[in-house]
């Protein structure tokens, strides 16, 4: 199935050529012209993904970013954000918020299209994985078929990015990571933003599955280097389904 693209900007011009880009790729596109429209689009047409201007009258991108993810029935859905402004803070803060990626503006419409294919890789990965593996960590428990995480049996409300990046570690227990070991294993070759942004998506996986995200028990900081999540949590080995993937080397 083709994939569907909702395209917010406020901006008309913007939203025709990054339309005619989507639909030359042979993706279906929806469009909005305002945060408010927008809304009603996504709880309406359920897109496989959205592409977000930060700066919009009514709803601004942050806003509306944070509603998506504050509503069950939306929050996975995949969001890259469009900005016009360059200081990175402005782009931590909408990863934070749990942007998948961002652009800035101005940009090349095909490395627009080329983001949005990469987040629905990952978005999508999970159909091709082996049915029955399962990830587990001390209270953790990843299941790549049903692309679910629980956390001591409640479910976690996760973006395809904090999903493969937890995957990833999961998969790997005690490996320290760097963050461009992160980049490319978890979100591949193709993700191009800056290292600094895997800081932003570690915070949030830490504030969903942390007791504490402050004194995090699951994924360590290893200074000097980047991350690792610890291989047992109060004396439990970790796990994985017999057929389940084995680590990456």
């Amino acid at each position: 199935m083709s994939a569907r693209v909702l395209i917010v900007d406020d901006d008309r011009q913007i939203v025709r050529l990054l339309q005619s880009y989507f639909e030359r790729a042979g993706m279906i596109v929806f469009t909005a012209y305002d945060g408010e429209e927008a809304l009603h689009a996504i709880r309406r047409e359920r897109p496989d993904c959205v592409v977000l201007d930060l700066m919009m009258p009514k709803r601004s991108g942050w806003e509306l970013t944070r509603l998506v993810r504050g509503d069950a029935h939306l929050a996975t859905t995949p969001i890259l954000m469009l900005t016009a402004r360059v200081e990175d803070t402005d782009k931590l803060v909408g990863l934070e918020l749990g942007a998948d990626d961002y652009v800035t503006k101005p940009f090349n419409p095909q490395e627009v299209v080329a983001r949005v294919r990469a987040i629905l890789r990952r978005a999508r990965w999970s159909a091709q994985a082996t049915p029955a593996a399962v990830l587990q960590v001390g209270g953790l428990r990843l299941s790549e078929h049903e692309h679910t995480v629980t956390l001591d049996g409640r479910p976690l409300d996760l973006t395809p990015t904090e999903f493969a990046l937890l995957r990833t570690l999961m998969a790997n227990p005690n490996y320290a990571f760097t963050r461009s070991e992160l980049i490319e294993q978890a979100l591949g070759y193709d993700y191009e933003g800056l290292e600094r942004t895997i800081d932003s998506h570690i915070k949030n996986l830490r504030r969903k599955i942390e007791p504490d995200p402050a004194n995090p028990t699951y994924i360590e900081t290893v200074v000097g280097v980047g991350y690792r999540l610890r291989a047992a949590q109060n004396g439990e080995a970790s796990t994985r389904d017999a057929r389940g993937i084995g680590a990456t080397p």
